[in-house]
């Protein structure tokens, strides 16, 4: 790797150290699992965004207990009545 490549990796491992440290721990879920710990939380929000590049897919974002749990699907998610949402337009998680 040329000492500008390795300098570009390092720039980029550390944006992504800085949106870490600013929004905190993001933990990935399964859509199964996503709807598991949502069960367990009381009236939670819960922000959603559908997108389309080759094809569809719906992701999923809300905090319980002081972590953020996200999910991607292709499918949607059936959410349980007592669930407010709030539609996206975007959500952007870092690919670690």
């Amino acid at each position: 790797m040329s000492s500008t490549g390795a300098g570009a990796a390092a720039g980029h491992y550390a944006a992504m150290a800085n949106a870490v440290k600013a929004i905190g721990s993001i933990i990935k879920l399964d859509p199964e699992e996503f709807q598991r710990v949502l069960s367990l939380a009381d009236n939670p929000l819960v922000v959603t965004a559908e997108g389309r590049v080759f094809s569809r897919w719906y992701k999923y974002i809300f905090s319980y207990k002081g972590l953020t749990f996200y999910c991607k699907s292709r499918s949607e998610i059936v959410l349980p009545g007592d669930v407010r949402i709030i539609q996206a337009q975007k959500i952007s998680i870092p690919d670690f």
